[in-house]
């Protein structure tokens, strides 16, 4: 069974959450060394690179030390609301991107306060230590009193603080020392986020976001809560209204860089897209 991590991205917009992603997804050796990427990969939908914000929050994983990291994108406005808190129901804990020098914005404020209240665990990375009149210090002290305000727990408070630039390509845990690339950061998530718990018994996934494809149509994408989801498995569509609803899974698929690999089974913990189910909402189980 691989270890997993499963972490969800909060940040203002332009503190510098793509590019970060950008450097973990190029850190998880997803593409071959001579293979260009361009900027912001993430952001690929075109009214997400015209404006230079994140609105659909996307899946992508990547392999490091035999971890699978699960990185969730999460909106960064309070208006998607909604959406936020399903997109964290899938994390184990939050990994808080802040600028150097602006420290934590309100928006930052209002995903980071749903997610001290569902008990994740936050890694706080200080980004663009780079730029002139920055303050990593003072920052480091903003984002504590900010956690404080909003109820963090003794063990959410001890979070661990990762400095650096990613638009550089490095990460440190003293921004004084620069380092050669962003390891650390994948090295804080695999120490002190904790792996998802495992659930046995018959298997119940949330439906958290859908994905859609011209040849299968409407996919769901959700977090495996309890038991194993197998392909070709008969399975029970929980709606809203009570009703339930008989459905088989055509196939499976989980997240792999970019992409999605297709696979048999997915137990406990992990993240995944089924394809073939008929009729769902976001929401349903």
């Amino acid at each position: 069974m691989q270890k997993i991590r499963n972490i969800a991205i909060i940040a203002h917009v332009d503190h510098g959450k793509t590019t970060l992603v950008d450097k973990m997804l190029l850190a998880g050796k997803l593409f071959r060394d001579n293979q260009t990427t361009g900027e912001l990969i993430l952001d690929n939908n075109d009214l997400e690179r015209e404006r230079g914000i994140t609105i659909l929050s996307k899946n992508v994983s990547i392999t490091y030390k035999d971890y699978k990291i699960n990185i969730i994108d999460t909106p960064g406005h309070a208006d998607f609301g909604g959406e936020v808190e399903r997109v964290l129901n899938m994390a184990d804990g939050c990994l808080l991107l802040v600028d150097a020098f602006e420290g934590p914005m309100p928006q930052t404020r209002f995903v980071l306060q749903k997610a001290i209240q569902m008990g994740l665990k936050p890694v706080v990375v200080i980004n663009k230590v780079d730029k002139p009149n920055c303050r990593p210090d003072e920052v480091q002290e903003m984002v504590f009193d900010l956690m404080c305000n909003l109820d963090a727990t003794e063990e959410q408070l001890d979070f661990p603080t990762i400095y650096g630039s990613a638009k550089q390509g490095w990460m440190s845990t003293d921004f004084n020392n620069p380092t050669e690339d962003i390891t650390a950061v994948l090295d804080a998530i695999i120490e002190y986020i904790p792996e998802p718990q495992i659930h046995e018994g018959d298997a119940q996934m949330l439906i958290t976001s859908l994905d859609y494809s011209n040849y299968v149509g409407r996919i769901a994408i959700g977090r495996v809560h309890r038991g194993e989801i197998r392909e070709g498995m008969d399975i029970a569509l929980c709606k809203k209204d009570g009703s339930v609803v008989k459905q088989r899974i055509k196939e499976l698929h989980t997240f792999e860089g970019m992409g999605r690999k297709k696979v048999d089974s997915v137990k406990s913990g992990d993240i995944c897209a089924l394809v073939g189910i008929d009729g769902f909402e976001i929401g349903d189980t």
